[in-house]
């Protein structure tokens, strides 16, 4: 019991993994290893020897180190785009109720604190942040890709863009923790690309 999985719904495991010596052969940049798991049905596993599913799959990528760094970049770029969006049609919404200077700084500094409650809420994106959001996960695409040249852009975006989603893409390519994914529709564009 000590080794027991379980996930109660669909979800996929990212981990990074940067090896010190090792390296796929004939290649002259920096690569990192892209370690998934996911599960398409709920799943308990109480004992490793005699598991099989059909619905548990796992796999790996090698990835160039400077595409994740500045994937990472441009995807933290879009959250803060698609925070200030929220942040100014909340504000436009609220306009019409007095509030005094003092109220709304402590209210800005309760929605900005380091922890704050991701929105699931869909965004109303601008042409300009529907673009940047185009553009990065189309980088996406291209990334998680087995030929990233062949890679099309996206001509849409391929899921409901939420807060939410945004914030696990980006911890999705933070390479020092990973993270798990379990919002239905990005889980699902996520392993359409793998």
């Amino acid at each position: 019991e000590s080794r027991a999985a379980n996930a109660s719904d669909k979800e996929i495991n990212i981990q990074w993994y940067i090896p010190p010596l090792a390296k796929p052969s004939n290649d002259t940049e920096t690569k990192v290893l892209l370690l998934y798991a996911y599960n398409t049905e709920p799943v308990q596993i109480s004992n490793i020897e005699i598991f099989s599913s059909m619905s548990v799959f796992s796999g790996h990528l090698w990835i160039p180190l400077a595409g994740i760094i500045s994937l990472r970049k441009k995807l933290s770029n879009l959250k803060e785009q698609v925070e200030i969006l929220m942040q100014s049609s909340k504000s436009l919404s609220s306009a019409s109720e007095p509030t005094d200077f003092l109220e709304q700084i402590e209210t800005f500094k309760i929605n900005t604190s380091r922890n704050p409650k991701m929105s699931v809420a869909k965004v109303d994106l601008d042409e300009k942040t529907e673009e940047m959001a185009k553009r990065c996960l189309s980088e996406v695409k291209a990334v998680l890709s087995v030929v990233p040249a062949l890679s099309s852009p996206l001509t849409e975006v391929p899921f409901d863009l939420t807060l939410q989603s945004i914030a696990s893409l980006e911890d999705m390519f933070d390479l020092a923790n990973g993270c798990i994914v379990t919002e239905e529709n990005l889980f699902n564009w996520i392993i359409s690309l793998l």
